[in-house]
């Protein structure tokens, strides 16, 4: 039967999740049970896409992601793949009918990083966060308004906020894994080598104005979302909040992270905070 089929690609889309995001599965649990499923399903095709460009050192990456690009495709036009991943994110694509060039803006940023180690211009920095961050936002976005394209347009701004927040927050916290690892450097007119605390409080404060917008987005969710995507917020600005005390040159040196114990607090104070309505 091919619904058994369609929940096992569901549940290999949460396994996913869980298995390479504790953070994200946490907020992703917050949610109204009505629209989890099809969030793992974006988290798990995006995942997937990422891991084959920053992970797989050791097989011929561009080779596996032209054969990942399409299966996309066959799966986006057939509406079912056997590939697990890509089935359960087909059925969320259609099931809200996402704009494809959301997709494709995506997966062109995901490219770059097969060969794109650089980013000289703000031009340049900003397309990449649009496809890498921003996008993905959108994507969950229709799934949070249910495919109400009045709200969605409302809340579209916001949510590209959001996205491109949290992606520098990742750029920030993982410097040294990009810079020494893979050979990348996200923030255009920035010295990584030599990264001192005036830069690092401009991509800061960037970032903070990311969040500012952001946090109007979150206050206008529909109630089946607004709690999860306040609590990876939370979580967000928790781990901006670590980074903005770390010295700028311990930044390069190690990759900051927010405790366990720290995230369950967080659960904890940021559903005060959402009971109360004082977000």
């Amino acid at each position: 039967m091919k619904s058994l089929f369609d929940t096992v690609s569901y549940n290999c889309s949460k396994l996913v999740t869980k298995t390479y995001s504790t953070s994200f599965s946490l907020a992703t649990k917050m949610l109204y049970k009505s629209i989890r499923h099809d969030i793992y399903n974006i988290y798990g095709f995006v995942r997937f896409a990422d891991e084959i460009v920053d992970s797989f050192h050791d097989y011929n990456k561009e080779e596996l992601f032209d054969r990942f690009s399409e299966d996309l495709e066959l799966a986006l036009k057939d509406k079912i793949s056997l590939n697990p991943i890509l089935n359960s994110f087909q059925y969320t694509f259609h099931k809200y009918q996402i704009d494809k060039a959301l997709v494709d803006a995506f997966m062109q940023s995901m490219r770059l990083d097969l060969h794109k180690t650089t980013y000289l211009t703000e031009d340049e920095y900003k397309a990449y966060i649009y496809g890498s961050a921003d996008v993905v936002g959108l994507m969950c976005l229709k799934v949070f308004v249910n495919g109400n394209d009045e709200k969605y347009n409302e809340l579209k701004e916001s949510a590209m906020a959001l996205g491109s927040a949290f992606q520098k927050v990742n750029f920030l916290r993982d410097l040294k894994a990009d810079f020494e690892g893979l050979d990348r450097t996200y923030f255009p007119n920035t010295d990584l080598k030599n990264l001192n605390e005036l830069s690092k409080q401009e991509i800061i404060n960037d970032i903070e104005n990311d969040f500012e917008a952001g946090l109007s987005g979150i206050k206008k969710l529909p109630i089946e979302a607004k709690f999860g995507v306040f609590m990876a917020y939370r979580y967000y600005k928790q781990l901006l909040k670590k980074l903005k005390r770390t010295p700028a040159l311990k930044i390069k040196d190690s990759r900051i992270r927010v405790s366990n114990p720290k995230k369950i607090e967080l659960l904890m104070r940021s559903y005060v905070k959402y009971q109360l309505n004082l977000l």
